[in-house]
């Protein structure tokens, strides 16, 4: 086992699915060459641009087809990443898809047999960890996702791991999260500490754990508003439309440049078609933002009925935002839609509300002819065509209405803040050239590495792999705010289970081996306990045994038995039973089967057309001290720091995934669903296919 522990997730998301891979050092190296202060941080994850791979579209589309999803999607993001993770490393790195909004649409019929699919292909085609299909290859709620995306944001900006540099007043030093996709939004925060009192039943308890086993513990709100991303918001806006004027077949839109005219669906109307001659409706742009404000505001649905105050949108409890010492980074559409289009000049710069709104106003006032000839021109840079520069006015119009309106985020550059005020002059200004001291600042990198929920997932796991200092410390992961390890806990993917001293609680442990084991220890009595029988008793049971197999004949049969079988039943001419373990000729016929080794060398990862290699099936790893190169520039030897650089990510060719084995331990694979899922747990697994009834652990 090396030094490095790898890691793959695949965020399967409604119009792709992204693999990512990371890696970090494996506990015992890290903590040999941490400092003080890294020993109290969080472990340091390592990824780079080049382990990320996106293929389209996404998995909800094999609903009708859920045999493709293998060949024809993951194969090659499955490829991709054996690309970066050394081949010996494969069969100790766990593989996690983790799918979202386009999959919680879906039936749920068709969502079970494509996770099935996903999960099959994988073990079929690949030796990555993959024990548990219920908790590796799974549907996430929203909920799920928008917490993974707050320990993204926090383990990036330092908000975990230093603190006393992020003092926002009255003790906090966290960041919200925003998210906002096609399907829905997501909103994660810890309250300030009155608020976290009052509403302490609605919050989540996160726990990590840091280098030197230490626990940190988080309270965290997170809520989910599906419908409510860009996609969804816009097709309830076209209802709308469709409802308030049912007879008509053009529709005035000022969510469009004025002169555009599409389908319903968002098409272009194509000469000839049923829209142009007046049989299907169809949206003609009016180009006036501030109606378009106006008229995207009910989608909002603030009017509904909130019964559990205070709320925010659609009638979902959200605990009080302070903003004096909650300051959001926003991702994903926030940051697409604020800087694609309106914010090349300052890519750095917090969002200001003032500034942002008289830019969007300029640009869908403007004829539709206008902004072609700019796209052409390529005048907003090469990612904006002509499909996103008609689609930015209603989601820009949205995404105010949802920040201002909805979430309450103060409107800078005209309502003056009262926060801030607590914290240093020095620090102010260095964070403000970032922005994260404002209320609100759209992101997709922080120091090179970007703002992914897949990375709170591997943060979360990481840390669970860390031994503890006590052994009455709790488990990483995450569930309800409650004392000890609620019901409903959540483990990132494994839960330890320390070897003990005892040969006899090492052989009944909560263990995939403990089958295996059991079967060789009664094996064991079985022959102990045969010899000491007596010499005719064994003579007789051995006839019995080998007639009841066609082989034995009668009883008194002079048939002779040769060799180690007929020696240990008693049976033949010459009385050697009494020395068949110390001549060695039993020894050398009683042997476990031999382990079948299948070489990860069946595939090669030169190329994404190469075929991946097939699947050991066996999913626990191994461990082996002395792990370290001394030889080897080590993370902490470089220097990085964690916060300047993005939590160390970005850097270097890959290795990775250590066994989260310590100490001689094993690994029991504890079969959770995520929280928010049902919050039931599943039961307890081991792999299905095991190549050989047992293997033996490494010597430390």
């Amino acid at each position: 086992m090396g030094k490095w522990r790898y890691g793959v997730v695949l965020d399967a998301g409604s119009s792709g699915t992204r693999v990512h891979v990371y890696r970090w050092l494996n506990s015992d190296t890290a903590r040999a060459q941490a400092s003080e202060t890294q020993l109290q941080s969080l472990p340091v994850l390592e990824t780079d641009k080049k382990w990320i791979k996106k293929v389209h579209p996404g998995i909800s589309t094999f609903g009708d087809n859920p045999e493709d999803v293998g060949p024809d999607h993951l194969e090659k993001l499955l490829t991709h990443a054996l690309k970066y993770v050394p081949l010996d490393e494969v069969p100790n790195t766990p593989l996690f898809l983790l799918a979202t909004a386009g999959m919680r649409i879906l039936p749920p019929p068709k969502r079970k047999v494509i996770l099935a699919e996903v999960c099959d292909f994988a073990r079929r085609t690949t030796q990555f960890q993959l024990p548990d299909c219920d908790v590796h290859v799974q549907v996430i709620p929203g909920e799920t996702e928008g917490l993974y995306g707050w320990i993204a944001a926090n383990y990036l900006l330092g908000g975990f791991d230093r603190p006393k540099d992020h003092d926002h007043g009255k003790g906090h030093h966290t960041y919200g999260f925003l998210d906002m996709g096609g399907a829905s939004a997501q909103i994660a925060f810890a309250p300030n500490a009155t608020e976290a009192e009052k509403h302490a039943n609605d919050l989540t308890l996160v726990r990590l754990r840091t280098v030197d086993g230490a626990p940190m513990e988080h309270k965290v709100f997170v809520t989910t508003w599906l419908g409510f991303g860009v996609n969804q918001a816009r097709q309830r806006y076209v209802n709308a439309l469709l409802e308030a004027s049912p007879e008509e077949t053009e529709l005035p839109d000022p969510c469009l440049p004025s002169g555009l005219r599409v389908t319903i669906e968002g098409k272009p109307v194509k000469s000839g078609s049923p829209e142009e001659n007046g049989k299907e409706p169809q949206l003609v742009g009016t180009g006036k933002f501030s109606e378009c404000m106006h008229q995207t505001y009910p989608l909002l649905e603030k009017d509904k009925p909130c019964l559990d105050n205070p709320c925010l949108l659609n009638g979902q409890h959200v605990p009080a935002i302070d903003f004096d010492v909650n300051h959001f980074v926003g991702v994903s559409e926030y940051w697409h839609t604020t800087h694609e289009l309106f914010g090349m000049a300052h890519k750095d710069r917090a969002y200001d509300f003032k500034t942002y709104q008289q830019q969007v106003s300029e640009f869908c006032s403007q004829s539709w002819e206008e902004i072609e000839r700019g796209v052409e021109r390529g005048k907003w840079g090469k990612k904006v065509d002509q499909e996103k520069a008609q689609e930015v006015c209603f989601k820009a119009s949205w995404l105010i209405n949802v920040l201002h309106d909805g979430i309450g985020v103060p409107r800078v550059g005209i309502e003056e803040l009262q926060g801030t005020k607590n914290t240093t002059h020095a620090l102010l200004k260095g964070a403000k050239e970032k922005g994260f001291l404002d209320p609100f600042q759209a992101v997709n990198k922080i120091g090179d590495v970007e703002v992914s929920w897949t990375l709170g997932k591997m943060v979360l796991y990481a840390a669970s792999e860390i031994p503890a200092h006590s052994s009455e410390a709790l488990a990483v992961g995450f569930g309800s705010n409650e004392p000890g390890i609620p019901a409903d806990f959540q483990y990132p993917g494994g839960e330890y289970k320390p070897l003990a001293d005892d040969w006899h609680d090492q052989l009944f442990s909560e263990s995939p081996r403990r089958i295996p084991g059991l079967l060789i220890f009664v094996l064991i009595i079985f022959v102990v306990g045969f010899m000491l029988c007596g010499r005719e008793r064994r003579k007789s049971a051995g006839q019995k045994v080998l007639r009841v197999f066609g082989r034995g004949g009668r009883p008194g049969s002079l048939r002779r038995r040769r060799g180690f079988p007929g020696k240990l039943f008693g049976i033949g001419s010459t009385p050697s039973y009494e020395r068949v373990l110390e001549s060695g000729e039993g020894a050398d016929d009683f042997e476990l089967g031999s382990f079948d080794s299948i070489s990860d060398n069946d595939h090669s990862d030169s190329s994404e057309g190469s075929r991946i290699g097939r699947t050991s099936g066996w999913a626990t790893p191994q461990i082996k001290a002395g792990l370290a190169d001394p030889a080897t520039p080590t993370y902490f030897e470089s220097g990085r720091d964690i916060l300047g650089q993005g939590a160390g990510l970005g850097l270097g060719p890959a290795s990775m995934f250590s066994n989260p084995i310590e100490r001689g331990g094993l690994m029991s694979r504890t079969d959770s669903r995520e929280r928010l899922s049902g919050g039931k747990r599943s039961r307890a697994n081991s792999p299905s296919r095991l190549r050989s009834p047992m293997i033996p652990l490494k010597e430390v």
